[in-house]
């Protein structure tokens, strides 16, 4: 809770100068909060272990489906076929093309 505040008071303090630094006195530093520097964003934190592809049967929105972040064309075909709304729509007919825009769309032409 601590180093959340502090971030807080800091990324606020070039708004309201004044305000933050009597906060920053409040959480007892005892240095001047002009002196501090900018925190630094961590970039393992944006990192993500898998993604939702949205999935489309004749350009139509029919499901979604969550896939590994770095998954290849034919797992996320092989997920979007397993669907239950999907195979509703695509009901018997065959599999024309399957177009895949990675990490964001998938679309299933019957």
């Amino acid at each position: 809770m601590q180093e959340a505040l502090e971030l807080v008071v800091l990324m606020l303090s070039p708004v309201v100068p004044h305000a933050c630094h009597a906060l920053w006195r409040e959480l007892g530093h005892a240095g001047v909060l002009v002196d501090e520097r900018w925190p630094l964003p961590d970039p393992t934190a944006l990192e993500r272990d898998s993604v939702e592809v949205v999935v489309q049967v004749n350009g139509k929105l029919r499901g979604r489906v969550t896939v590994p972040a770095g998954a290849d064309e034919a797992t996320v075909r092989e997920a979007a076929l397993a669907d239950a709304n999907v195979r509703r729509f695509m009901e018997g007919r065959a599999l024309r093309k399957f177009v895949y825009v990675p990490g964001k769309l998938a679309n299933v032409v019957v």
